[in-house]
């Protein structure tokens, strides 16, 4: 077995993978010689599968899997970790953006007696946009949630051999890596790291990919949209129940000639978006707890190397 294995999800990365491979073995070997890096090719539309080919083919130690399709960076995460032997497993992205050179010290830091160290951007190479958005979707998911994520943490960090067990019992269809680590517990810490720009190209994760990301682990990891809907309503109820008493008794005072047009029109448009919005929540978890009882394959390999 292995003292460390590497995992990364691989995605446009054909003009990147033989320098990702070289700085990894170069830094892990400081380390130890004893190590596997597992390759995960994630439906890539470019030549990033004969890449990794070649470098399987150099080095026994670097392992290719290549799924079927398109199934997503956590599940590509999730392919690559069912796979994994080291006692201790790091996870890091392709781009180099998570740099190979600081895997030393994560694991310099969990010899202190942390079984996940996780690793914190402190001054992240990131767009503005992408920042923004990334600090607006971890406070709301904060809120939701009711525990407290930090926007600089992402999958870089290593974990011990427990902690990977622990997570790959976890077959949910909706996969998010840092917030099952999260939940599997275990001692952890943060370490701060550098943060480097992309080596080549740019993120696939566009406005309507961080949307459906964001909303996949609201519904799947908190049932507060529910709960806010119905003390929505309750406030709601309760404002209408004080108006209707207070139209009643104006009634009597005969402060009420004629009725108003406007207020009825807007209170039928306001209550009807209101249930359609509760309907809508509402069939969003119905709709993510079908696609969970059809107990389908998370992912589905279609070749492995090594």
């Amino acid at each position: 077995m292995p003292l460390i294995s590497i995992v990364s999800p691989v995605y446009r990365a054909e003009k990147i993978v033989d320098l990702l491979v070289q700085r990894i073995v170069a830094e892990v070997s400081k380390i130890t010689e004893d190590f596997e890096i597992i390759l995960v090719e994630d439906g890539s539309p470019d030549n990033s599968w004969q890449k990794i080919e070649e470098n399987c083919t150099k080095d026994s130690r670097v392992k290719g899997i290549k799924l079927s399709r398109n199934f997503g960076q956590h599940y590509a995460i999730t392919a690559g970790l069912d796979y994994t032997q080291g006692e201790w497993v790091v996870v890091m992205d392709c781009d180099l953006q998570d740099r190979p050179e600081e895997i030393i010290n994560l694991y310099n830091k969990a010899q202190e007696g942390y079984e996940v160290v996780l690793a914190r951007r402190h001054e992240r190479q990131d767009s503005f946009f992408k920042r923004f958005f990334s600090w607006a979707f971890y406070w709301i998911l904060s809120y939701l949630t009711g525990v407290k994520h930090d926007p600089a943490v992402a999958n870089f960090g290593i974990y011990h051999r427990r902690v990977i067990d622990a997570v790959c019992l976890m077959r949910e269809s909706i996969r998010v890596f840092p917030i099952m680590v999260r939940w599997v517990g275990f001692k952890q810490t943060k370490l701060n790291v550098h943060h480097a720009e992309r080596e080549e190209g740019k993120t696939s994760y566009n406005f309507k990919r961080l949307f459906n990301l964001a909303l996949d682990i609201v519904l799947a990891y908190s049932d507060k949209p529910i709960r806010l809907t119905i003390k929505a309503g309750f406030i709601i109820a309760s404002i209408s129940f004080i108006l209707a008493i207070s139209m009643v008794i104006r009634y009597f005072l005969g402060k009420i000639s004629v009725s108003g047009y406007a207020s009825l029109i807007v209170s039928i448009w306001f209550f009807s978006g209101l249930m359609m919005m509760t309907l809508g929540v509402i069939g969003l978890y119905i709709g993510k707890t079908f696609e969970g009882v059809k107990n389908r394959p998370i992912y589905i390999i279609g070749k492995k190397i090594n």
